[in-house]
């Protein structure tokens, strides 16, 4: 613990907050303007997550996919709030860029619409543990760094990038899950997705999900936490209860609304 205390003190990085904690609040600049948060996402999801800077390839096909999958999120009451610690005049460039001259899966002309923080002073990546110092270079930075100066990137340099870390918020602005992922390898916004279908579920009907729970699939009924309510559940109508700690029920939802898997 000492030794991480340390090591924070020498970087100058905050570890990150927690599932369940309230998520840290802040006010910044962003490509939409003046962004207060938690307040002006009142009674929204949010999905806060960052990227490790703008004119690189892995962010440029997660930003489109984004977007692509806007009005999707909207629907289930989602918002979207990127971040990186690039200029307002840096994230505008490249946003123009991608809607002039990238094309993706058959995507072009795209339009990025949801904010982006401009963070160049790591503020608010730093009250979300966004900066990793030693995580590693991205391939195209080593690239640059070579053909530049010659020289590799030293492993032993801390980077200043946050990676992509992933942050959903509920509407009590309480943090409800958090991924991370490594500057090289891209998100799957369909899990992302998938995730707040299960968990808004969860809100709404007080069960779990099992692994890989898409709408329509069985859902858990929570553990009983009397020996009483144990015997009784499972003569609950309408459940399957192999064993008093094991509660399936089905789920009504309409499968074929929310995944392509179920498609016939």
């Amino acid at each position: 613990m000492k030794e991480n205390e340390n090591n924070q003190e020498e970087t100058g990085y905050r570890s990150m907050p927690l599932i369940g904690d309230d998520a840290p609040a802040f006010k910044a600049d962003s490509t939409v303007g003046e962004i207060n948060f938690p307040n002006d996402y009142k009674g929204k999801w949010v999905i806060f997550f960052s990227h490790p800077g703008d004119f690189t390839p892995v962010c440029t096909t997660e930003f489109i996919k984004f977007a692509q999958m806007q009005e999707e999120f909207k629907e289930l009451n989602t918002e979207l709030l990127g971040l990186s610690i690039d200029s307002i005049y840096s994230h505008i460039t490249w946003l123009k860029s991608i809607r002039d001259k990238i094309k993706y899966k058959g995507y072009g002309n795209i339009d990025i619409n949801f904010p982006i923080i401009d963070d160049f002073n790591m503020k608010v990546a730093q009250k979300y543990g966004m900066i990793h110092p030693k995580a590693k270079w991205s391939q195209e930075e080593v690239m640059e760094q070579l053909s530049t100066t010659g020289k590799s990137k030293s492993k032993d340099s801390f980077s200043t990038h946050t990676v992509r870390a992933v942050f959903i918020i509920d509407p009590h602005a309480i943090i409800r899950a958090i991924n991370y992922y490594p500057l090289s390898n891209g998100r799957n916004l369909d899990e992302i997705k998938r995730l707040i279908l299960a968990m808004q579920k969860s809100d709404e009907e007080n069960v779990q999900t099992p692994e890989g729970w898409y709408p329509g699939d069985d859902l858990i009924i929570p553990p009983p936490k009397t020996y009483e309510s144990a015997i009784e559940r499972i003569k609950e109508e309408g459940s399957y209860c192999p064993e008093w700690y094991f509660c399936l029920k089905k789920d009504k939802t309409e499968r074929k609304r929310y995944s392509e898997r179920y498609e016939d």
